[in-house]
């Protein structure tokens, strides 16, 4: 553990120092806010003794998305500050299965509330439609046992072919085994950014086509019902139940840009991502956390009463 603890290591610029000023606020703002959805939703069954099927999926969103941003704000400070830790086997290896656990539940769960919004949400009369929307409450349970196993899964993974590659590329030293190493470390590495490209692809037209469906529905009702009445609060309703989709699509569509971005300048470079991918990544879990909160009645009317005793405190002292 030498290389950590040499100053000489240091990798300390002033490029690297406003990088890490802008990614530690976002970090900072993505586990206070997910922390905070967690909290209310485990006061609210301190309450109940229960949850529901929304609570489930936003409770383990929000658990993982805080643990994300945890774990991804380290690996970050330590690859670009201490970029010699990373060289002591195995943190590199563990810190990349950790990130990829908590980042494929988050990317994965995050799509599952959206697929969970269009079933509750959309009115359509076809028969496949109407029997998930009768047994989604119970699949939820499930579907979320799923999502953790199979990150778990995927992480240890990630752990299992970094350490190959990472074992391989120290023994490449006799000029004879060079190019069946490098063949070897070519496959383990296309496997794994082969499977991480189809499931982010996978969440990806599952989002959008929910999307597609639940605007279509949102907007058919909204016609109808003014039509009928005229402007009302449950059009206003609709409209900002539209906003949040649209809102919503957006950021989500931009991370999976900023993902498989990502993936190919690991394969092109081998090397660590450009700052401007890292903080769009870093400000997803933050961003879309805050627009789920204020998509929230309850949430938001928990977020603004403790914002306002916060307010007060300050106030008096």
């Amino acid at each position: 553990m030498e290389a950590c603890s040499s100053p000489e290591k240091l990798n300390v610029t002033t490029y690297n120092a406003v990088a890490m000023a802008i990614i530690t606020l976002q970090t900072f703002a993505g586990m206070w806010i997910n922390a905070f959805i967690v909290s209310v939703l485990c006061v609210a069954w301190g309450k109940k003794r229960s949850f529901n099927s929304n609570e489930k999926i936003l409770l383990v969103l929000g658990c993982s998305r805080f643990w994300y941003s945890c774990i991804t704000w380290v690996f970050t400070f330590l690859e670009r500050i201490y970029p010699s830790c990373l060289d002591v086997s195995p943190i590199l290896q563990i810190f990349l299965g950790i990130q990829s656990l908590f980042n494929f539940s988050n990317l994965w769960v995050s799509a599952f509330l959206f697929v969970f919004y269009c079933i509750k949400i959309a009115n359509f009369r076809h028969t496949f439609f109407i029997y998930l929307k009768v047994r989604v409450d119970r699949i939820v349970p499930w579907l979320m046992l799923t999502s953790v196993l199979v990150s778990l899964s995927y992480g240890i993974y990630v752990y299992e072919v970094m350490d190959e590659v990472i074992c391989e590329k120290s023994n490449c030293t006799t000029p004879g085994n060079f190019w069946k190493q490098r063949m070897g470390i070519s496959q383990y590495i296309f496997t794994l950014f082969f499977l991480s490209g189809f499931a982010y692809a996978t969440a990806f037209i599952a989002v959008i086509s929910s999307a597609l469906l639940l605007l279509f529905s949102l907007w058919k009702h909204k016609c109808k019902m003014q039509t009928k009445s005229g402007k009302n609060v449950s059009v206003d309703a609709h409209i900002k139940a539209v906003k949040s989709i649209i809102s919503f699509l957006l950021i989500y569509s931009i991370n999976f840009v900023c993902l498989i971005l990502s993936l190919i300048y690991r394969i092109k470079r081998g090397s660590g991502v450009p700052y401007f991918i890292s903080l769009l990544q870093h400000a997803f879990p933050a961003v879309h956390s805050i627009i789920l909160v204020f998509s929230n009645p309850k949430l938001e009317k928990t977020l603004l009463r403790t914002l306002s005793c916060a307010k007060c405190k300050i106030c008096k002292n």
